[in-house]
């Protein structure tokens, strides 16, 4: 069935943080990306290394790459009137779909390891040094940080937070990572089917965690600034279109982000923990020390 628009689509983003387009686009189309997006796999493996999983951004290579497929997903008149109809209150301007061409990518498994990412928000959890008061101040800013995975093949790598877009910490997602930076699991020395289920076992940790499934075809558009991680398996083949949307609110983020002042030696401020304030995390560092005091 092919994709249509609806309000549902505009209701999910606003309270879950993410919304998928299902079927979007034809099945010639998806088979054109498919081509193309599964050239870049080894590109990216010859530049850096055998679990290499993303090719970014993808426009560089025209010789080997033909961008056409790629240009006629970004002009899809279903995807344009779509991100329009969603955006239109916010953004007070036409969506730009080429917006994020220098950053346009593709994701693709790993070849030899499974692993995870830790479970983050964009900016607040993976950027050292950024001033997690000033990102808390527009993390409800819908003209930032919109972002996309557009599956080429099925695709259930993806975890989220349904809703903690618009909201700090709560007691529960403090207690389950009370420092920073926030580290994924430890698999070193483990086979690999030790490592994938470590994996497993930490992504699904996440209170309120919600495995995204996306068939291919399917176009997921999410807040970064949600809880969100990703869990990849050599056996499982990905070719994932990871996109943005790009405003000019979100471009000036991007090439400007509110970093704390360097230290005196010239290094990066050190990480900022969003949750010092609360009494979850008090209470936790109490029970820290007390441990640590009954073990000396």
């Amino acid at each position: 069935m092919a994709f249509e628009f609806c309000s549902r689509h505009i209701n999910e983003y606003h309270q879950l943080g993410f919304t998928v387009f299902r079927d979007l686009v034809p099945a010639a189309l998806l088979a054109d990306l498919r081509r193309e997006a599964d050239k870049g796999r080894e590109i990216a493996r010859q530049r850096s290394g055998a679990d290499a999983q993303r090719l970014q951004p993808i426009h560089t290579y025209p010789d080997r790459i033909d961008m056409k497929p790629f240009d006629d997903y970004h002009n899809h008149p279903p995807l344009v009137k779509g991100l329009n109809e969603l955006f239109a209150e916010e953004f007070g301007q036409p969506v730009d779909t080429h917006g994020t061409r220098e950053h346009f990518a593709v994701l693709y498994e790993p070849s030899t390891r499974p692993w995870c990412t830790q479970w983050h928000r964009d900016w607040r959890d993976n950027i050292k040094g950024l001033s997690v008061p000033a990102w808390e101040k527009v993390m409800l800013d819908v003209r930032l940080f919109n972002q996309v995975n557009f599956a080429l093949y099925d695709d259930a790598c993806t975890w989220v937070v349904p809703g903690s877009h618009l909201r700090r910490d709560t007691p529960e997602e403090i207690l389950r990572f009370p420092e920073r930076p926030i580290n994924g699991p430890n698999t070193e020395g483990m086979d690999d089917t030790q490592a994938e289920l470590t994996c497993r076992e930490y992504t699904a940790s996440m209170p309120g965690g919600f495995q995204a499934q996306l068939n291919a075809g399917d176009y997921m558009l999410y807040r970064n600034s949600l809880w969100h991680t990703g869990n990849y398996v050599p056996y499982r083949k990905r070719s994932t279109i990871h996109d943005g949307i790009f405003t000019p609110q979100f471009k000036q983020f991007f090439l400007n982000p509110p970093y704390k002042p360097k230290k005196a030696d010239g290094a990066s401020a050190d990480w900022d923990n969003p949750n010092l304030d609360t009494a979850a995390y008090r209470s936790w560092k109490s029970r820290q020390a007390a441990t640590a005091a009954a073990t000396v």
